[in-house]
């Protein structure tokens, strides 16, 4: 293949996944409607997330619940919250469960099943996108 030809592909490539990019939609941190939470910083989500935090500002016990691994929206909470890749995720976890500092957050198998188990418990706190938010979950807007 000439090299004209593959630069062609490889810049075709990169515009359409900055497409795919620019089209997901915006990932957010979400707890049930009947919270009493309004807000959290982008650092305190990540710490409930990371294992770092058990509770939330006003004491009451935080239960994460996470989308399934490999899944997109989850690469991109813990991209924009946590600032860290799938295999740094990987690693962090691995150290904290090895040392015995704790164990990694519930898993939802689908967007479905983790909204409506965040909507069940006023203690939990998960992410999905924004336009699955409803009357059933609340999206966490930062301070």
């Amino acid at each position: 293949m000439p090299i004209t030809s593959r630069l062609a592909s490889s810049i075709a490539g990169f515009a359409l996944a900055l497409a795919a990019s620019a089209a997901s939609a915006e990932v957010v941190a979400v707890v049930s409607a009947k919270s009493p939470l309004s807000s959290l910083s982008k650092n305190e989500v990540a710490d409930i997330f990371l294992g770092k935090a058990s509770r939330f500002p006003d004491g009451s016990t935080a239960v994460p619940i996470d989308q399934a691994e490999g899944s997109a929206v989850r690469e991109e909470f813990y991209l924009k919250f946590a600032g860290k890749s799938p295999a740094q995720l990987t690693a962090h976890w691995s150290k904290i469960i090895f040392t015995g500092r704790g164990q990694p957050p519930r898993i939802a198998s689908t967007s479905a099943e983790l909204k409506r188990l965040i909507a069940e418990n006023p203690g939990a706190i998960g992410y999905l996108e924004q336009n699955m938010v409803d009357g059933s979950v609340k999206a966490l807007p930062p301070p």
